[in-house]
């Protein structure tokens, strides 16, 4: 299979797009697809700092690895920051590969734990509770990247979330039914005490993130989070994989068509404004944000149903 671009052999073929590229061509494709990104949807400002969530795995990896590439020659600061969960067997390795990346790049990185914030690791907060691993550990992170963010004075929190995860979130909330969830989804305006989050490998699928990392050489290989398959996205990333195998271009055209969505629906739903929680100040709906929530039921040793997001 040769590149479309040149003589040289192909190393991936995009069945979406029709194009077959080798390493040059894609490591080229890759980076300005994501520079697009980043420019049309004003992520990034020059003067700004940025905390790049990097926990070590190929998304959090390459997106440290090419925001480096591509804001080189920008006013803007990198900084690392890594979210230790706790999990036995698992984080170990994927906080040894963040440090190998950060050092690689000359990154400054902070290691931030739920141990050092909340006083407990994730696996003392599962066994025997009604609540999914993936609720607590989705609260508690995004509590403590912002916690950190805002130590840090940055101006923004990007994180790795590519394609199949931006399509997997979507597909998930249109199966719950739950369409005001859905439209929380689509990036807002900024609130008091809240570093707004960027996404700059969204619009790139998870296989050729995989492949940037290796032809880059910062592939890490690293196991799949042990709670990861008690969690309804790991259904729907499965049945998001086998449509995308029949029909390339559905999880594309499932974000697209979100767009779309939103976009006619503007309006309709109103951002909601924030409170601070009573307890520890964080931006929140009711009393309590959610993590002091969790929290206080951990305490209590009492039970709370939710399903994992």
């Amino acid at each position: 299979m040769i590149c479309s671009k040149c003589s040289k052999r192909a190393i991936v073929s995009q069945r979406y797009s029709g194009q077959h590229l080798c390493q040059d061509h894609f490591v080229q494709d890759f980076e300005r697809r994501v520079t697009e990104t980043v420019q049309r949807n004003e992520m990034v400002k020059d003067g700004e700092r940025i905390a790049v969530a990097v926990s070590g795995g190929k998304d959090s990896t390459a997106l440290l690895f090419c925001l480096c590439r591509i804001l080189a020659k920008r006013d803007v600061e990198l900084v690392a920051v890594t979210v230790d969960e706790g999990i036995a067997g698992y984080r170990d390795d994927t906080i040894k590969a963040s440090r190998e990346i950060a050092e690689q790049l000359g990154i400054e990185q902070h290691i931030v734990s739920f141990r050092e914030e909340y006083g407990y690791d994730l696996d003392e907060m599962v066994p025997g509770k009604k609540v999914a691993p993936c609720t607590y550990c989705g609260v508690f992170r995004k509590n403590a990247l912002n916690h950190v963010a805002k130590r840090l004075g940055a101006d923004k929190v990007a994180t790795g979330h590519n394609l199949d995860d931006e399509a997997q979130t979507i597909m998930m909330n249109y199966l719950k039914g739950d369409f005001e969830r859905l439209m929380r989804f689509r990036p807002t305006r900024a609130q008091r005490g809240l570093v707004p989050r960027i996404k700059p490998l969204r619009e790139m699928p998870e296989k050729e993130i995989a492949l940037y990392c290796m032809v880059n050489e910062v592939f890490s290989e690293s196991r799949e989070c042990p709670y990861a398959n008690l969690s309804l996205r790991a259904d729907v990333r499965d049945m998001m994989n086998r449509l995308e195998s029949q029909f390339p271009g559905t999880k594309q055209s499932t974000v697209q068509g979100f767009e779309k969505i939103a976009a006619e629906a503007q309006g309709s739903y109103a951002q909601m404004e924030l409170a601070a929680c009573g307890q520890c100040g964080e931006p929140c709906v009711k009393e309590l944000c959610k993590a002091c929530e969790l929290l206080g039921l951990l305490r209590t040793g009492s039970s709370y149903s939710n399903k994992c997001h």
